[in-house]
């Protein structure tokens, strides 16, 4: 049995530590194998939705079937290949890519738990089930083994209000947006529109949104204002979930359009706007990640030895 003081240790809450120089912050393996896992099989699942469209969304309303089309195309071009190409880079100890592996997986959680519960049951629903577990663990994996504090080193725990206040502007401006038609439709007594195009009970983006993912964004930058050691652990791979999001927004109406419906374009420019801001300051956040040393600002975490995730 390993001695009190080495098993505290070995416990000890990563954002309650903090180390200067240059700390090597890798990916546990496991958690890499995981996201792969699902990035084969989401890929697979939008291929045959890509393919076979007819028989996977046959079933859906014309607005649900384009934007499911769009997604697919998405997850095949972009986001399954970029789980396991930073996944890999994350295990050989690359800070960006594990941050910005982070932003994908929750993208992937985010869109398989839309594809499980509102596309009718059918030929991909396991495929689809699986694909939501294996992301759900592995960024529940990747999070809680992520030394917080070694990512708040290699920022040198500089003061960030752009990455910030963007994080907390798009999130407050996106419930808004759901919250202006979710309250008149309450108001009115009748179903929700939106949920009334895709022929569900209720809009499961409103739900995920309002629920869980932007009050996620909106504390990663308020911990960020305060220099807190999650706010820079999160604020990236926030960015990223943000701009993945708006990517099959901007793909549904050229889906709709190839497919004779009537586009969306409306939604094109203002859409276009967040993810050409986004981009920009991701890649600006990225860029202020150091090697050197640093020198914490709360004093609650000068003293203490981190633990390098993944060993």
């Amino acid at each position: 049995m390993p001695p009190a003081s080495t098993a505290r240790a070995r416990f000890r809450p990563r954002w309650t530590a903090h180390r200067t120089g240059d700390v090597p912050v890798r990916l546990a393996r496991r958690w890499s194998r995981l996201a792969s896992a699902a990035a084969g099989l989401a890929a697979a699942g939008s291929i045959a939705g890509l393919l076979a469209g007819h028989r996977i969304y046959g079933r859906e309303t014309t607005v649900l079937a384009d934007a499911a089309a769009a997604q697919d195309v998405v997850n095949l071009a972009l986001v399954a290949p970029l789980l396991v190409v930073l996944g890999a880079a994350a295990v050989r100890g690359s800070l960006r890519a594990y941050l910005t592996w982070l932003g994908c997986l929750a993208f992937t959680v985010y869109n398989y738990a839309i594809y499980a519960f509102s596309v009718q049951f059918g030929p991909l629903f396991l495929l689809w089930t699986a694909v939501l577990g294996l992301a759900t663990f592995a960024l529940i994996g990747g999070v809680a083994t992520l030394n917080v504090a070694a990512v708040e080193g290699r920022y040198a725990g500089r003061a960030m209000p752009l990455t910030a206040w963007l994080l907390i502007g798009v999130a407050t401006l996106f419930a808004a947006i759901w919250l202006s038609e979710i309250i008149p439709d309450l108001a009115a007594g009748g179903s929700s529109r939106s949920a009334t195009d895709w022929n569900v009970p209720t809009n499961p983006v409103h739900v995920l949104d309002l629920a869980f993912f932007l009050p996620a964004v909106a504390v990663s930058g308020v911990l960020l204002l305060r220099r807190h050691p999650l706010g820079y652990a999160t604020a990236a791979g926030q960015l990223v979930f943000l701009a993945l999001t708006c990517l099959p927004i901007l793909v549904t109406p050229v889906v709709a359009a190839l497919r004779g419906h009537d586009p969306a374009w409306a939604v094109v420019m203002p859409v276009g706007l967040v993810f050409a801001t986004t981009t920009t300051v991701l890649t600006r956040t990225l860029r202020g990640l150091t090697g050197g040393r640093s020198v914490s600002r709360n004093p609650r975490t000068r003293n203490s030895t981190g633990v390098v995730a993944g060993r």
